[in-house]
C-alpha cells in the first residue's frame, strides 16, 4: 500500500489522484526549500584533550578541552554516556524517570590521564582524548568508542556527527529494528528513517517501516546492547571483523553511526542474551501482553469487500474444522477509505456481524490509518482542528496544516508528539469499539503521503510539539508510529480498563514494546520474502518487540501451493499468526491450494492450537523478563561461533527449536543444534549437540526438535493444560516454567516452575514449591530408548 505501487498498477500519473499527488509532492519540496536552507559552510569539532573531571552520582563528567562526557552507571547496571551536556532525558524510548544512578559506581582517575567508572558488570574507560572504553570485569573489550567527530554549520543549526566503534574480530551484529537481510548484519550500511519500501520488499530492501539504533553485539567476550538515543535520520555502517586476518593478526569489527542532528548519547547494557534483554526491557519498559486470543490463527486479506465475504471466509473455516481466532478488515471496509467509518452498504450492521462472529470464537480487528481526510464541515477533521490552541494536525512553518496524499484522498496528519492529540485521537477508538471491533492494526505510519519521487512522508521542514519542546519532522519522524501507538493504546485502556487492549503497528521505534507489537509489512511473495519473514521477527525480538509476524503467504502476488504452505507452516511457530494478501493478490485461505495443502495447514493449525498454553507462557514470561518469544539459536550459548551463523533456525522459547523449510523441492535439510540432546517431536528421533543433523522435512511438516528434559504445557483432549515432558537423558536434570492462561484482564501472572530427572528408567517431574506435588496431567515423551544419534561437527570454533 504505498504511492509507487499505486503508480504502476493503476496508472496513477494519468488519474486524478496522480495528479494530486504530483501537487503534494511539489509543495512538500517547496516547503523545505524554504524553511530548510542548506547546511552551508561548516566547522568540524573533536573533543580535544582531557582537561578534569567532576565526579557525581554513579559516575561523572569528564570535561575535554571542546566537549564533556557525562557518564552514569544505573542500578540495575545499564550504562549511559553522552556528550555536549546530553541528558538521558527527554527520551521517546524511556517510559517515565531515567533509572536511578547506582551509589556504588564512581569516577576516578585511570592510567595515561584518562578516566574509568567500576560497576558489577562493566568498566568504562576514558582515554586522555574522549575514547570510551567497555571493558567486562575480568578485563576483555567488549567495545570501543573512537573519540566521535560533530560538524556545525557555521550559521548555526544543527550539528551531525559521526561516532566510530571497534568490537571484538570475532563478533557478529543483530538487531537496528526490522531488517530483511538478518537477522545477522552483515558488512553494509543502514538506514535509520522509516520508510514505506514501495508496496512490496525483499531481503535487498533497507530501510523498511521499523528502524532502530539498537544494536546487538554477541562475540566471545560477551554480548552487548548499544542504543543511540537519537531520532533522527542517521545511518549505520558495519564491517565484522576476521580473526587471524593478515599474518595471523585479528581484524577488529566496526560500527559507524552517523546522524543528521540530534544528542550523541548511548545505552550500553551487558550480559548473557538474557539479562540483556532483561535489562533493555528494564530500561524501556515491559512488553505489552497480548489477549490470549491474540496468540491464536488470524485471517487477513485486503478487499474481503462485504460481510457476505466474511462469513463465507468464517464458515469456511468452521466447515472444514480448521480454527480461527480473529479476522482482519482492511482499508476496504471503510467508507471511502476515511478512518472511524464504515460502508454501510457493504457491513450495514457490523455490530451484529462482529457478536455474530464472537459466538463462533472469531474477534474482528480493525485497520487504522492516521491520514484524516483534510476537508472542512467532515466530523472528524473539524474535531480534530478544534483540538488545543493549534489544532491536531502537523503544520508546515507557516503555520498552515500539512496536506498528503493518502488513501482518503487529501489528508491531515495528526501530531501525536502532542499530549493533548494523543488523548484526542485515543477517544476516536471508542467508535471501533462500538463497531464490536476487539483490537487494532495501525498502518501507514511512517507516516505515508504518496508520492511519485522521493520520500513517500511528510516535509522535513513540518512543525511538531515534541511534547511541548517544539521541533520539525527530521527529529519526529521515526517516532511517528510510536507515539501514534501510544496515543491508541492509552485510549483502548481508558475506554476499556479492565481488558488488555490489542494493538500492532507497522511502523514503531525503541519503546515500541509499552504499547503492542508489530508485523513484517507487506513483504514479497517468493521464496526470498519467506526468508526475510523470519529475519524480521528474529531481529525485532531482540530489539525488545516480541510479538510480531509476518503476511503468511506474501503481501503481493499468488504464492504457489509449496510456497503458501511452508510459510504456513513457519507462521504456526511465530508468535503473530496471520494470513494477508494485497486486493489483487488472490485469497490466502488454506482450501484455495488444494486438497494436500488443505490437510497439511490443518495440522499446522492443530499443532498451534495445541501449543497454545505455550504461547501463553512465552508472552508471560516476555512480559516479566523481556525475552522474545522467537530467539536465535545462539540465545543460550553465545560462544558458539556457528550457532551465532545460523540464520535458518530459531529457538521458540528455551523448549523447541523449530527449522522451517526456506528452499523449494526440499524434503530434508540439515539442522545446526545446541548442546545437550535433542528430540525430533514427530519421529522421537534423539540427537546429541552441538552440531549438525539431516532430518526429514516432507511437505507434511518442518522438523521441530524439543530440548531434553523440558517441561511443555499443552492443550490436553479436554481443552485443560497437561505437561508434555521430553525424557532428560541419564545424569542430567531439566525443567521449565507454566503460566496459566488468567483471562485477559490484568491478572498477576502465576509462574509454575516444573524440574526433571532421569530416576530408575522413570523420568520424575516435581514442582518447585509446594511440596513438589505436580497436579497437572503429565505425558512423558522420549523415553522409547536410551541412546542418541551423534551430530556431526562441533561447536565450528577454533
Amino acid at each position: 500500500m504505498d504511492g509507487r505501487d499505486l503508480v504502476r498498477s493503476v496508472k496513477l500519473l494519468g488519474s486524478v489522484r496522480g495528479l494530486r499527488t504530483v501537487r503534494s509532492a511539489w509543495r512538500h519540496r517547496r516547503a523545505d526549500a524554504r524553511a530548510l536552507p542548506g547546511r552551508g559552510a561548516e566547522r568540524a569539532r573533536v573533543p580535544g584533550s582531557v582537561l578534569g573531571a567532576e565526579p557525581g552520582p554513579g559516575g561523572g563528567v569528564v570535561r575535554f578541552a571542546r566537549s564533556e562526557l557525562r557518564i552514569r552507571v544505573s542500578v540495575g547496571g545499564a550504562v549511559f554516556w553522552a556528550w555536549d551536556g546530553a541528558e538521558p532525558l527527554p527520551s521517546y524510548a524511556l517510559p517515565g524517570p531515567a533509572p536511578e544512578p547506582d551509589p556504588r559506581a564512581g569516577l576516578e582517575p585511570d592510567k595515561d590521564g584518562g578516566w574509568q567508572v567500576v560497576s558489577e558488570r562493566l568498566t568504562v574507560a576514558v582515554s586522555r582524548n574522549g575514547a570510551v572504553e567497555l571493558r567486562t570485569p575480568g578485563g576483555v573489550v567488549l567495545r570501543r568508542e573512537l573519540p566521535p567527530r560533530w560538524w556545525e554549520p557555521v550559521g548555526g543549526g544543527p550539528a551531525r556527527w559521526v561516532q566510530r566503534s571497534e568490537v571484538p574480530a570475532d563478533a557478529r551484529f543483530f538487531g537496528l529494528g526490522g531488517r530483511a537481510s538478518g537477522p545477522r548484519l552483515r558488512d553494509g550500511v543502514y538506514r535509520l528513517w522509516n520508510t514505506d519500501p514501495g508496496g512490496r520488499f525483499g531481503p535487498g530492501d533497507d530501510p523498511l517501516y521499523l528502524t532502530m539504533p539498537v544494536q546487538v553485539v554477541v562475540s566471545d567476550a560477551g554480548t552487548h546492547l548499544a542504543f543511540h538515543d537519537n531520532t533522527w535520520d542517521g545511518r549505520v555502517t558495519l564491517r565484522e571483523g576476521e580473526v587471524g586476518a593478515g599474518s595471523g593478526h585479528d581484524r577488529q569489527g566496526t560500527c559507524e553511526v552517523r546522524m543528521d542532528g540530534g544528542p550523541l548519547r548511548c545505552w550500553v547494557v551487558a550480559g548473557t542474551p538474557a539479562r540483556v534483554l532483561r535489562g533493555w526491557a528494564a530500561l524501556t519498559g515491559a512488553p505489552a501482553l497480548p489477549p490470549s486470543w491474540a496468540l491464536g490463527p488470524q485471517h487477513a486479506r485486503w478487499g474481503f469487500g462485504d460481510e457476505r465475504e466474511v462469513r463465507r471466509v468464517v464458515a469456511g473455516y468452521r466447515d472444514r474444522g480448521l480454527p480461527l481466532s480473529v479476522l482482519h478488515l482492511d482499508i476496504d471496509h471503510y467508507d471511502a477509505h476515511q478512518v472511524f467509518t464504515v460502508d454501510r452498504r457493504a457491513f450495514p450492521d457490523l455490530p451484529a456481524l462482529a457478536e455474530e462472529l464472537r459466538t463462533q470464537g472469531v474477534r474482528l480487528v480493525s485497520i487504522v490509518d492516521p491520514a484524516v481526510k483534510a476537508e472542512a464541515g467532515l466530523p472528524l477533521f473539524d474535531s480534530g482542528a478544534a483540538v488545543g490552541e493549534r489544532g491536531a494536525f502537523v503544520r508546515d512553518a507557516r503555520g498552515r496544516v500539512v496536506v498528503g496524499e493518502a488513501w482518503p484522498g487529501a489528508g491531515g496528519y495528526p501530531d501525536f508528539t502532542d499530549p493533548l492529540v494523543r488523548e484526542w485521537w485515543g477517544s476516536l477508538y471508542a467508535e471501533r469499539l462500538a463497531q464490536g471491533f476487539s483490537g487494532v492494526w495501525h498502518d501507514m505510519n511512517e507516516p505515508v503521503s504518496f508520492t511519485p519521487f522521493g520520500d513517500p512522508t511528510l516535509p522535513r521542514s513540518a512543525r511538531h510539539c515534541l511534547e511541548g519542546r517544539g521541533g520539525d519532522h527530521r527529529e519526529a519522524h521515526n517516532v511517528y508510529g510510536l507515539t501514534m501507538a501510544r496515543a491508541g493504546y492509552e485510549g483502548l485502556l481508558r475506554l476499556r480498563p479492565e481488558e488488555r487492549p490489542f494493538l500492532f503497528s507497522r511502523s514503531g521505534w525503541a519503546g515500541m514494546q509499552r504499547y503492542g507489537g508489530t508485523w513484517s509489512g507487506d513483504v514479497a511473495t517468493g521464496w526470498p520474502g519467506l526468508r526475510a519473514s523470519l529475519a524480521l521477527v528474529l531481529g525485532l525480538g531482540l530489539c525488545g518487540v516480541p510479538y510480531s509476524g509476518p503476511d503468511v503467504g506474501g503481501f503481493d502476488g499468488s504464492p504457489s501451493p509449496e510456497l503458501y504452505l511452508r510459510w504456513f507452516q513457519l507462521g504456526a511457530y511465530l508468535p503473530l499468526f496471520r494470513t494477508h494478501a494485497a486486493i489483487d493478490a488472490g485469497r490466502r485461505e488454506p482450501w484455495e491450494f488444494g486438497p494436500e495443502v488443505l490437510e497439511h495447514a490443518r495440522a499446522a493449525l492443530t499443532e498451534r492450537e495445541r501449543l497454545l498454553p505455550y504461547f501463553v507462557t512465552l508472552a508471560q514470561l516476555a512480559r516479566l523478563t523481556g525475552a522474545p518469544y522467537a530467539r536465535p539459536l545462539w540465545w543460550g550459548a553465545p560462544g558458539d561461533r556457528a550457532l551465532r551463523d545460523c540464520e535458518d533456525a530459531f529457538l521458540l522459547g528455551d523448549a523447541l527449536l523449530v527449522a522451517p523449510v526456506l528452499e523449494p523441492g526440499a524434503d530434508r535439510r540439515a539442522v545446526r543444534l545446541p548442546r545437550g540432546r535433542w528430540y525430533d517431536t514427530a519421529t522421537g528421533a534423539a540427537y546429541e549437540g552441538p552440531g549438525q543433523v539431516l532430518v526429514d522435512a516432507p511437505l507434511s511438516r518442518i522438523p521441530v526438535l524439543a530440548r531434553a528434559g523440558a517441561v511443555i504445557p499443552v492443550r490436553g483432549a479436554d481443552g485443560g493444560t497437561e505437561l508434555e515432558v521430553w525424557a532428560p537423558p541419564p545424569g542430567r536434570s531439566g525443567g521449565g516454567p507454566v503460566v496459566p492462561d488468567a483471562g485477559d484482564g490484568w491478572e498477576a501472572a502465576e509462574v509454575e516452575r516444573y524440574t526433571t530427572r532421569l530416576a530408575d528408567g522413570r523420568v520424575v517431574v516435581e514442582r518447585d514449591g509446594g511440596e513438589g506435588v505436580v497436579t497437572r496431567p503429565v505425558r512423558v515423551r522420549g523415553l522409547a530408548g536410551t541412546g542418541a544419534v551423534g551430530a556431526a561437527g562441533g561447536t565450528g570454533q577454533p
